[in-house]
């Protein structure tokens, strides 16, 4: 088997969000689970995973996003795992200003599997940003993870129906949505293939 094309984008798993006023513990579970699955597999088919954290704002304590908190460290929970890169990025998409594009281009990568916190956002901006950019991305959705929100209407928005809005947004377009298992055999393929 020749070496992978695929990574892994591990995007904002971290425990900064557990201090913010919108943190929930009810789906965290079977997110752990669904990224422990992804983690799992992605070292046994030796995949490169690749370790994203956000930081931003003023480096104080009182900053969950700063490394003054203590904070921008794995989510508590995740498996041991080394990572093939770690970038810290202070944007949405994790390929503005942090090197990763130009990392990713000379390991040979050219698909990613996409997963994180939150689904609507960085994790919903990199996809977008990584197929306008040449890479094919699959989007794994049971492993990433939000929150309700509340609509400028002041519409409560639920978790559930915002992964759909993002799954429906980036099908077909920017990504392939698929679960674990399929992303992963999909990176397998490839890479036997080559």
């Amino acid at each position: 088997m020749s070496s992978p094309d695929t990574a892994v984008l591990l995007i904002d798993v971290q425990a900064s969000f557990t201090a913010r006023p919108y943190w929930s513990r009810a789906e965290l579970p079977a997110y752990l689970d669904a990224t422990t699955r992804l983690l799992t597999g992605a070292q046994a088919a030796g995949l490169p995973i690749v370790q994203v954290f956000h930081t931003d704002g003023p480096d104080r304590a009182d900053n969950p996003f700063a490394h003054a908190s203590g904070l921008v460290r794995p989510l508590p929970g995740l498996p041991a795992f080394d990572a093939a890169r770690v970038v810290e990025k202070h944007r949405h998409s994790a390929l503005v200003g942090t090197g990763l594009g130009d990392w990713l281009r000379e390991q040979g990568l050219r698909r990613l599997i996409v997963a994180g916190i939150r689904t609507e956002q960085c994790c919903e901006t990199t996809t977008r940003h990584a197929s306008d950019e040449g890479w094919e991305v699959d989007y794994v959705t049971e492993a990433t993870l939000t929150f309700d929100m509340v609509s400028p209407a002041g519409n409560v928005v639920t978790a559930a129906q915002l992964r759909e809005r993002t799954e429906t947004v980036l099908a077909g377009r920017f990504a392939t949505v698929c679960t674990i298992a399929q992303a992963l055999e999909r990176a397998t393929a490839v890479a036997q293939a080559t």
